[in-house]
């Protein structure tokens, strides 16, 4: 039970701090989804640094499962992708995957090279 409530916890928080910085990044681009893109890289990141460390469970639970669980959001880019190539917009769905995918993975590689 207690690993629920740490999981559960920092998704909670994981989800606040994704509404509050893909709300401020929509502002800059309305027309593409920069604001997941973002999202996803900075929790790419971020997850690479956390799981290079040697966190606690309780830690690891809260952050890289909960919190950055919480956070990025792989179904809003896979949403988002679908959206704009069923509204004809074709390059800016495969730039959106290509970014999203290459972006993120570089991220993550350098968060794993952090230590």
């Amino acid at each position: 039970m207690q690993n629920l409530l740490l999981i559960g916890c920092g998704g909670f928080l994981g989800s606040v701090c994704r509404a509050v910085l893909s709300g401020a990044v929509a502002k800059f681009c309305p027309n593409f989804p920069l604001a997941t893109l973002c999202v996803n890289a900075l929790g790419s990141f971020l997850i690479g640094i956390l799981l290079s460390l040697n966190l606690s469970e309780n830690l690891r639970l809260f952050l890289a499962v909960g919190t950055l669980g919480g956070f990025t959001t792989f179904s809003t880019f896979s949403y988002e992708t679908i959206r704009l190539f069923n509204s004809g917009q074709n390059l800016a769905a495969f730039l959106n995957v290509f970014f999203s995918v290459f972006v993120c993975l570089g991220f993550c590689y350098l968060g794993t090279a952090i230590r």
